[in-house]
């Protein structure tokens, strides 16, 4: 194992378990060629989605300034 492994390891031991699974997927899946388990979305995580492409067929993106605004609060 490389040491960046072993960092990234270490660092995924300090999360909570539910984070801990959802590291543990991901590298499964880049690990191997098996198939995930599928994520079931809530009913409210699917109708954001059904209306974020319902926006995106229209046409109706965030502007520049929208953007920028966004990842200000993130410091990016």
């Amino acid at each position: 194992m490389t040491s960046l492994l072993e960092t990234a390891v270490s660092a995924a031991r300090t999360l909570p378990p539910d984070m801990q699974d959802d590291i543990a997927r991901i590298v499964l899946r880049l690990a191997t060629d098996e198939d995930p388990t599928p994520v079931a979305l809530t009913p409210a995580e699917h109708a954001a989605i059904v209306v974020s492409l319902d926006e995106a067929a229209r046409g109706e993106f965030a502007t520049e300034a929208e953007v920028v605004s966004v990842w200000s609060k993130f410091g990016l």
